[in-house]
């Protein structure tokens, strides 16, 4: 694919990145292996070399090959890596699914990777979201304010296109990869999280990568499973074979019903039930 030109706005923005982290001693980089924490480990890597960590929970809560992603660019970057062993659901606010889900994760979360930090010598912790994170409900986002975690890329107000320029001009591997949130979000608000429905989900959006689909969602309503995708690909999951083999993996996985939302994959749609 042809690369595009950044712009000299850009570029400025990417330097003005690195000479923020720069100010920092030693950081802990909350790697998640998205592209927005991919592009923010890369800067950091950039302005402090080796006096940079990166940190990454471990939990039902994500997919087991983000952390198996995680792993291999830590290695192939030379980045100090630590895994964080987290377990939400022995939490019974967490594990309850109430509005607030996600700022009472992210409280606990950011609380333990700041002691895991601390024990590595680095004083800050920095996030990846960026300036489109902020136009949806993210209650996350308070915890973090509230914890003194860094938000640099929001900060100096990256967008997720930015972010994925820069990935594509730095040959950043993974600068189209599609978004993938904490599975938690696809469980609606008030239904009690349990390890099965998320292991479920996993496997089959697991199973929609596999098969070729680029950006989705499995959200759950009890017993049917709502596949979001993007509406250019909605004409390939029709197709005899493809739909066949779909429905009957997730009847498999335990769902009675698994139905395509028409009006395709957008982030946060368990958010538009809240007032």
């Amino acid at each position: 694919m042809k690369r595009e030109k950044l712009t000299q706005e850009l570029k400025n923005k990417y330097s003005a990145l690195k000479e923020t982290i720069a100010t920092y001693e030693k950081v802990a980089v909350a790697f998640s292996a998205g592209i927005d924490s991919t592009l923010l480990l890369f800067a950091a890597r950039e302005a402090l070399g080796d006096k940079v960590i990166a940190i990454t929970a471990t939990s039902c809560f994500f997919p087991g090959r983000e952390e198996r992603e995680a792993i291999c660019y830590c290695k192939e970057l030379g980045v100090k890596h630590v895994l964080l062993p987290v377990d939400e659901l022995s939490n019974p606010e967490i594990q309850a699914n109430p509005r607030n889900r996600c700022y009472l994760c992210k409280r606990d979360l950011f609380g333990k990777m700041k002691e895991l930090a601390l024990k590595n010598g680095a004083l800050e912790v920095l996030e990846g979201s960026n300036l489109d994170d902020t136009g949806d409900y993210r209650p996350g986002l308070v915890a973090v304010e509230e914890l003194g975690i860094k938000s640099p890329l929001r900060e100096l107000g990256f967008t997720k296109e930015e972010i994925r320029n820069l990935a594509k001009e730095l040959d950043i591997p993974s600068w189209n990869k599609p978004s993938f949130a904490c599975l938690a979000t696809r469980i609606p608000y008030g239904e009690p999280l349990s390890k099965e429905v998320l292991d479920r989900i996993d496997q089959g959006e697991q199973l929609l990568m596999e098969l070729g689909f680029h950006q989705f969602r499995v959200r759950v309503h009890g017993d049917m499973a709502r596949i979001e995708l993007l509406p250019r690909e909605m004409d390939r999951m029709l197709e005899e074979s493809v739909r066949n083999q779909v429905h009957e993996a997730f009847q498999k996985l335990g769902f009675t019903y698994v139905a395509l939302d028409l009006k395709g994959y957008r982030t946060g749609s368990m958010n538009e039930t809240l007032s």
